[in-house]
């Protein structure tokens, strides 16, 4: 069976379409996070709507939120949680509340059970903007960061004032660790 000539020609690639999935592999992906608001009664209000606020802001930074969850003031709840975003392989978690010095609150206990390399620096920033806004909350956290494999995991502290300063805060901070620790992953 003869296949006429003109159905064997093909088509020059179009250009456009060629430009454009070279760029596609360029393009970095967007981070993703993990939102952990921490607290027994906090965050269940009716009207909180602080996983929107944080969702919100973090987008505006260049990250994607795949979920935000709540865990009790428990230190095993709040490690269980961390430890969902680093599995999961997200690129931070920020955990939200538990940071000050009352009996229920263990976020930076169970922050350091799950990492393997302290930032300090980024905490210090936190704290220093914090006081800077007048987000006293924020500037007397003993909340911690630090690198969990290739996730970066972060505390702040609750009141809209920190975590809108906080995120603020650690937008280009946290993008550079990302960055690091995506240079020198092994594949």
């Amino acid at each position: 069976m003869s296949v006429p000539q003109d159905s064997l020609d093909f088509l020059e690639p179009d250009e456009e379409l060629l430009r454009a999935s070279e760029l596609e592999g360029d393009t970095p992906n967007t981070p993703c996070a993990l939102v952990v608001l921490v607290g027994d009664r906090r965050f269940e209000g009716p009207g909180d709507k602080t996983h929107t606020m944080v969702s919100e802001l973090l987008t505006e930074i260049g990250f994607q939120v795949d979920a935000v969850v709540r865990a009790k003031s428990k230190k095993s709840e709040i490690r269980k949680a961390i430890e969902t975003g680093v599995v999961g392989g997200v690129d931070l978690v920020l955990t939200i509340g538990g940071t000050g010095v009352g009996a229920r609150d263990k976020t930076p206990e169970a922050t350091r059970a799950v990492i393997d390399k302290m930032v300090p620096g980024v905490s210090q920033a936190i704290r220093s903007s914090g006081q800077a806004c007048g987000a006293v909350d924020a500037c007397t956290s003993r909340g911690i960061c630090g690198v969990s494999g290739s996730t970066v995991v972060v505390n702040l502290a609750p009141s809209r004032q920190a975590i809108r300063d906080g995120v603020a805060t650690i937008g280009p901070l946290v993008q550079h660790l990302i960055a690091e620790l995506n240079e020198h992953s092994v594949a």
